[in-house]
């Protein structure tokens, strides 16, 4: 198998209701290639169709998360190679994901990514972590929504110091800013997330996914259209079965069995 086919994206499962998607180039620090946007965006569109899917958990390894774009490749592209490639369309298989995506992040998250980790709902960091966007220093700029993404997060002068300075700053700092969900040790971020994913699957799937849909395209719209989304969404919610399994257990004392439906 050749270096473009082989898998550089590996998909593992914990049951039918988990699935951690872990980044597979530790001999350049998992950079981000073409292969592996490709083979990432081919496992996230796969995820559109399996029902008893509850939660994804993005990760690289022990020492990075993903240490930015492949350099080298990009070294050897023009401007009209690079429109071609329109990897916007498969970063967006990952914020498309219909269920609560976990960035588990270990080591380095700079450049494209920082950019993927943020294309998650829930950032996960050890407190060793460095992130960052240091395109800057390489004559470039974010271009995977590093600076959109890491405004609406951070909000405009901390977006704008991090991008037109490359600075890469600890775990902590990037917590107290609101990049970070939560901060854990290094050797727990893994388990972390495994431990929410399973709180997560054992929660109605339905409101999960009407709470993501909300947050993200509520955060853009005017207060009142947002307003307007949430009120719609809690209207389907009663609907659901799921609504009434919830309610009944807390009245009844009992743990809910919540079905999806």
């Amino acid at each position: 198998m050749s270096a473009e086919t082989e898998a550089q994206v590996l998909l593992e499962r914990r049951g039918p209701e988990i699935a951690i998607v872990r980044i597979n180039r530790p001999e350049v620090r998992n950079a981000l290639n073409l292969t592996v946007r490709r083979q990432m965006a081919e496992i996230f569109r796969g995820f559109a169709d399996e029902e008893a899917l509850r939660c994804v958990i993005l990760t690289g390894d022990e020492r990075s998360f993903a240490a930015g774009a492949d350099i080298a490749d990009m070294s050897r592209i023009d401007a009209v190679e690079m429109y071609h490639r329109h990897t916007e369309r498969l970063w967006g298989a990952v914020a498309d994901c219909p269920v609560p995506v976990i960035a588990a992040v270990n080591g380095f998250a700079l450049g494209g990514g920082l950019e993927l980790a943020m294309h998650a709902d829930i950032i996960i960091a050890g407190r060793g972590a460095k992130l960052g966007q240091p395109e800057v220093k390489v004559g470039i700029m974010p271009g995977a929504g590093g600076t959109q993404r890491l405004t609406r997060a951070v909000g405009k002068f901390r977006a704008m110091r991090l991008c037109l300075t490359g600075e890469i700053i600890g775990a902590q700092e990037a917590y107290e800013m609101g990049l970070v969900s939560k901060l854990v040790e290094d050797d727990q971020v893994m388990q972390t997330a495994i431990d929410m994913a399973e709180e997560l699957a054992r929660l109605p799937p339905i409101a999960l996914a009407q709470i993501k849909e909300v947050i993200l395209h509520g955060q853009d719209a005017p207060l009142g259209a947002a307003l307007a989304l949430e009120r719609k969404a809690v209207q389907i919610l009663f609907a659901t079965r799921d609504k009434q399994e919830g309610m009944s257990a807390f009245l009844e004392k009992r743990q809910p069995r919540y079905t999806g439906s």
